[in-house]
């Protein structure tokens, strides 16, 4: 009779402690922070190329999927003009390629970067304008040409650059 008392002791401890660290311990992930209630709409302007070499596909593409990225993951509604409550608008800073792995005195492997810099203007609250820059880098084989290596990773540097960019908008990180 000790013995069972004993584990029920015990086992009504365990559950009491188990129940105290689940309901204080709170942990969540968010794609997207509440918006503030005035902001409904949002434009964007046709992101530019700015770096030294100019991929002519990357801006257009890149505008159209963070457009799609708003579009799908908020409840915004988009303006055609500049004058929604968000009216973002950027351009592509950098896009180079480096050495990045060296293998009997010549290069393996290289490394294409991507840099993005976002101009947000809040029409509803000017204290709440930003600019801010996003950066990515993508190695590929020596073995390509730069050519070769943007058509197997377009796709990529599009999905992460206009991830970055939806993020450092809409989310607390």
């Amino acid at each position: 009779m000790k013995r069972i008392n004993q584990m029920l002791l015990w086992g009504s401890m365990v559950l009491l402690s188990c129940t105290m660290i689940f309901a204080t311990c709170r942990y969540s992930m968010r794609d997207v922070s509440p918006l503030p209630p005035e902001i409904k709409t949002f434009s964007i302007q046709q992101f530019e190329n700015r770096a030294r070499y100019v991929n002519p596909q990357l801006a257009p593409d890149l505008t159209e999927a963070v457009r799609q990225k708003v579009i799908g993951l908020t409840k915004l509604r988009q303006v055609t003009n500049d004058m929604g409550d968000y009216d973002l608008s950027g351009y592509v800073s950098d896009y180079s390629v480096s050495t990045s792995g060296v293998q009997n005195q010549q290069a393996s492997s290289n490394r294409l970067n991507v840099s993005f810099h976002i101009i947000l203007k809040n029409t509803q609250d000017a204290s709440k304008n930003f600019e801010a820059d996003v950066s990515s880098s993508y190695d590929f084989s020596s073995s390509l040409s730069l050519q070769q290596a943007e058509r197997e990773l377009m796709d990529r540097v599009l999905k992460n650059v206009s991830e970055a960019v939806f993020n450092r908008i809409f989310s607390n990180w």
